[in-house]
């Protein structure tokens, strides 16, 4: 992964909208980034452009969004009902508008996308911005540890350059409004499961039997650490209150 899910663009952005950070029009062409086209179905009887399916979420009185990245085992952001639960562990994403009960998966149709709505119960409090932060960094130098003894950069390089490039770069990838904290640790994020693709890409390659299930165990927790430290910063909110009262 080289930039955020599309499931955490929504939400990420439509706190940013609600919040008075950014217009509708500039929120709703970040999600779409380079697809052609996001509409909503379910909704309402027809389908809806994601501009219009914002705005009816506001007048059901949707408070924020919040963003599920959950994956068999681990329902991080996820919260029932069953139905909706099934449908983002198939995709491994999903957004629940709270204040409004209702969530949302997407799915690619060609260049576009289609977001399926679903009743969904709010997310239990996630895991704080500063603790998925301190986790994500404590498993990253973990899994630098491991990666290191197994000399996995004498034959996958550009995993070493990830490495060095997270001490580099701080930009952010989540919208304006959001505090430098969740900005610092969503950017960190996304380069930790840059990493994770990387070291999993040949899932043994080079290695023996015993040192690529060593690969594979800590690659896949500095992934779910990633995971979780993008729902906690993209889901940063207190409903009721804006983006700037945090």
């Amino acid at each position: 992964m080289t930039a955020l899910p599309r499931s955490a663009r929504w939400a990420s952005w439509f706190n940013a909208w609600l919040g008075g950070f950014a217009p509708i029009d500039d929120a709703t062409a970040a999600v779409r980034g380079a697809d052609a086209a996001h509409d909503v179905t379910g909704l309402a009887d027809d389908i809806l452009p994601l501009e219009q399916a914002w705005a009816a979420l506001r007048k059901r009185g949707a408070t924020a969004a919040a963003l599920a990245l959950p994956v068999p085992g681990d329902p991080a952001g996820l919260a029932g009902p069953p139905m909706f639960n099934e449908a983002a562990l198939d995709t491994a994403e999903a957004v629940v508008v709270v204040g409004a009960g209702v969530g949302f998966v997407p799915s690619v149709v060609g260049r576009g996308v289609f977001w399926s709505t679903y009743d969904a119960q709010a997310p239990r409090p996630s895991t704080s911005v500063a603790d998925a932060e301190r986790a994500l960094r404590e498993q990253l130098v973990e899994t630098g540890r491991v990666l290191a003894e197994l000399d996995v950069a004498r034959w996958r390089p550009e995993i070493a350059d990830t490495l060095s490039d997270l001490r580099a770069t701080r930009d952010g990838v989540l919208p304006p409004g959001f505090d430098q904290r969740a900005q610092r640790v969503s950017a960190l994020a996304v380069r930790c499961w840059r990493i994770c693709d990387l070291a999993l890409a040949d899932d043994g390659g080079a290695l023996g039997v015993g040192d690529g299930a060593a690969r594979r165990r800590t690659t896949l927790e500095l992934q779910r650490a990633a995971r979780h430290a993008v729902v906690a910063a993209c889901s940063s909110f207190e409903p009721g209150t804006t983006l700037g009262e945090r």
